[in-house]
């Protein structure tokens, strides 16, 4: 039987440039799709940030001054090519230096807001990938499209391209991340991206509320639609606050549209092999987590009790992620004994907010407004609880990490949090975390005094946290699902 071709595009992949969860399940995806004998090739932006030497870019002759035209405006892109680290995938980089040459990925890190020109950086990158597909003349069963930033590949494929032979047999499948951000634009950018007026006019396939919607433009033109966890997938089509003005349009599709769970990489997250933690253990020897948790203490300054447990956190800082929620009730908390550690940088008023908390408590908060790899395994395994009070949350990867690194996860009940952590009972010795299912300062309270109490009995917590250790979340099984999909949609 020959090999399923898969052209996966994303606009952000572990390590090589990375915001969130969508960068660790570029890369751990894909590895998954070659493990089963898939050829796979990915394709991304070429940010700046991404170092050439340190992961050995390599010019493609053949990819160099292709040029890109959208609205009559034609730039020059190149393309060049790499391989995910410790594996057989191929990954290419599509270089515009004037859209892809700064700082952030998708905006301006000082002020906190988008480029003003995300749609045309994006609708470039997609319609590059496309052009790079017939010098390449590699022609893929299916394109594996992710988020809004990918989402005018089904568009051009019928649109642009629809009499183009090259592409005509190619099916689509776009896996929807977080439909909060859904790629909204004024309509006047309608022509910069190649798109006629009537599909952007009242009621058009890529409008809503007056606006461009790129998403929605993926959901009517894909051939498949995928979420990431079941429990999410419901949200969306059933609760009007989580649907985001997508959820008639979703349900529309609702025959061709699927949940399905994430997966964890566990070459890259696993204690007993992290390149990133000082020293490694595994659910038959912990002696190295407790070291880990002296060695996060030390690096953010914090004194080390070992009756005090640590909650960490490592997120966007943003309302979703629950800081607005844990704001409310910081007070009440940081009265109890345990130190909190978070990771992340977002929302400027929050990140003030919870600055003055870290002023206020020196002693038992610690709070960094950056992102690093390091930092973030290294809170996973030297953290005893981790904490994601998120108000909705498609899937979350956090959580699944935690369990790998015996770190016991507190969640609110929903989206792929319901889907993977259940409340632990210890006289029966089921479940694997605390969850809090009404989204209330005073019940994330009470979560974290559940946890607390859990913590002090510590042969009970110690056969808990071997009990997580061995819950197995991989990619194996999902990408099954995907595969059965891809072989639906192609017949």
């Amino acid at each position: 039987m020959e090999q399923l071709k898969i052209w996966y595009l994303v606009s952000e992949v572990t390590p090589f440039a990375k915001t969130g969860g969508l960068g660790d399940v570029g890369s751990s995806f894909t590895k998954s799709l070659k493990n089963k004998n898939l050829e796979i090739r990915l394709m991304m932006p070429k940010y700046k940030i991404i170092n050439e030497r340190k992961y050995i870019l390599r010019e493609v002759i053949r990819l160099k001054d292709i040029p890109v035209t959208l609205g009559g405006v034609t730039i020059p892109m190149n393309a060049k090519s790499a391989f995910l680290p410790d594996s057989k995938v191929q990954i290419y980089f599509v270089e515009m230096p004037d859209f892809f040459g700064r700082i952030g990925l998708y905006g301006d890190a000082n002020t906190g807001e988008d480029y003003p020109d995300n749609a045309e950086r994006f609708a470039y990158f997609c319609r590059g990938c496309l052009e790079t597909l017939k010098i390449l003349s590699w022609c893929p069963d299916i394109i594996h499209c992710n988020d809004w930033q990918t989402a005018l590949i089904p568009v051009y494929l019928k649109t642009l391209y629809k009499d183009d032979e090259f592409f005509k047999n190619i099916k689509t499948v776009f896996t929807i991340h977080n439909l909060a951000y859904q790629g909204i634009f004024n309509k006047e950018k309608a022509g910069n991206l190649g798109l006629n007026q009537e599909m952007v006019n009242s009621e058009g396939p890529l409008e809503l509320n007056g606006n461009i919607n790129l998403m929605k433009g993926a959901i009517h033109f894909s051939d498949w639609i995928t979420t990431v966890s079941p429990n999410y997938a419901n949200e969306i089509l059933t609760k009007k606050e989580l649907g985001f003005g997508l959820q008639n349009d979703l349900r529309k599709f609702k025959d061709k549209f699927s949940g399905i769970l994430n997966g964890v990489d566990y070459s890259v997250w696993s204690p007993e092999i992290d390149k990133f933690i000082p020293f490694k253990y595994s659910k038959e020897d912990l002696t190295g987590k407790l070291k880990d948790k002296q060695a996060l203490l030390n690096r953010v300054n914090l004194q080390y009790s070992e009756k005090t447990p640590v909650i960490g956190m490592i997120s966007r800082i943003v309302e979703q992620k629950g800081y607005g929620l844990l704001a409310e009730s910081m007070d009440e908390l940081l009265s109890l004994d345990f130190q909190l550690i978070i990771l992340g940088s977002g929302d400027k008023n929050l990140e003030n907010q919870l600055d003055a908390f870290q002023k206020k408590y020196p002693d038992r908060i610690s709070v960094n407004p950056t992102f690093d790899e390091t930092f973030a395994h290294m809170i996973e395994a030297g953290s005893d609880f981790f904490l994601m009070p998120s108000s909705f949350e498609p899937c979350g990867m956090n959580q699944m990490y935690s369990l790998r690194y015996g770190t016991v996860p507190i969640v609110f009940k929903v989206g792929g949090l319901l889907d993977t952590i259940n409340e632990i009972n210890p006289e029966e010795g089921t479940g694997n975390g605390i969850v809090f299912d009404k989204y209330k300062s005073k019940e994330l309270v009470k979560a974290i005094k559940r946890a607390l109490k859990h913590y002090k009995k510590k042969e009970e917590f110690e056969k808990n946290i071997i009990r997580l250790m061995e819950e197995d979340f991989s990619w194996d099984e999902s990408s099954d699902q995907y595969l059965d999909i891809y072989n639906k949609i192609l017949g």
